[in-house]
């Protein structure tokens, strides 16, 4: 392989493992390559379709329009970030309550640290479910819908029309990105849909979000922060989204 194929499959292999790159996170991983070569290394990348250009950087051919990235991905990216997330989520869930818990691999990771105690948990996560099948005492409910193979999560209409018909004490939401015009998005659909459809059925809506999703775009958004109760993040989060939080009463944990 010549060194600039070999350039090109390492750029490719950066993004798809972060999903989404600034052009300066890959000048920092690349500092001995000019900027004009990056840009034309992205131009043959993107005509391609190894990877997607979008302004200001470069985005996986799997974080598209209708895709969200694969599950397998999301789940080695931000380990550690994730881990403190749910360990502080974990503390809010008491026995006798329903709760959701959205698709994503941060919920996915807090399935499988919750107490085997009483309460009614309903996912659109399949990912979560088999997590919660090692449980006993809690009454887990999975919507009907279709299956989104990339997030492994149900979606559509079906599963909003059964959902609208509960009540949930905690609803905990992942996120795509976050910024501040377009607020919490994601980038499918139906998935966007059903997430509005929680976040009016819960009386507390806790968004799990570690700090690399601030300042960055998808396509449908799904609420803003007038429509959330807590945030729990890293401990990174910039101080113009806490400041915005200050305003909107959320609390951040």
């Amino acid at each position: 392989m010549d060194s600039v194929e070999s350039r090109r499959s390492a750029i490719v292999t950066l993004i798809n493992e972060k999903g989404e790159v600034t052009f300066t996170q890959l000048k920092e991983a690349f500092p001995n390559v000019s900027d004009m070569t990056l840009r034309t290394d992205l131009k043959n990348l993107d005509d391609n379709k190894r990877i997607v250009r979008i302004h200001g950087g470069a985005r996986s051919v799997d974080v598209v329009v209708g895709t969200d990235d694969f599950m397998s991905r999301r789940s080695i990216r931000n380990v550690d970030a994730k881990k403190a997330i749910i360990m502080k989520a974990k503390e809010m869930i008491v026995p006798g309550t329903a709760i959701f818990l959205d698709s994503g691999s941060t919920t996915t990771m807090l399935a499988a640290e919750l107490d085997d105690q009483p309460n009614l948990i309903v996912t659109s996560s399949i990912s979560c479910a088999m997590e919660l099948a090692r449980l006993e005492k809690p009454k887990v409910m999975v919507p009907g819908g279709s299956l989104n193979r990339y997030s492994l999560s149900i979606c559509g209409s079906q599963g909003i029309g059964e959902l609208q018909k509960m009540t949930f004490d905690l609803a905990f939401m992942g996120v795509t990105t976050y910024d501040e015009e377009s607020g919490f998005a994601c980038n499918v659909y139906e998935e966007s849909q059903l997430k509005q459809t929680v976040i009016n059925r819960a009386l507390k809506t806790i968004v799990l979000m570690d700090s690399t999703k601030i300042g960055k775009h998808s396509t449908f958004t799904f609420g803003s922060l007038k429509d959330v109760d807590v945030v729990i993040s890293d401990g990174g989060l910039p101080e113009s989204f806490l400041a915005a939080c200050r305003e909107n009463d959320v609390e951040v944990i």
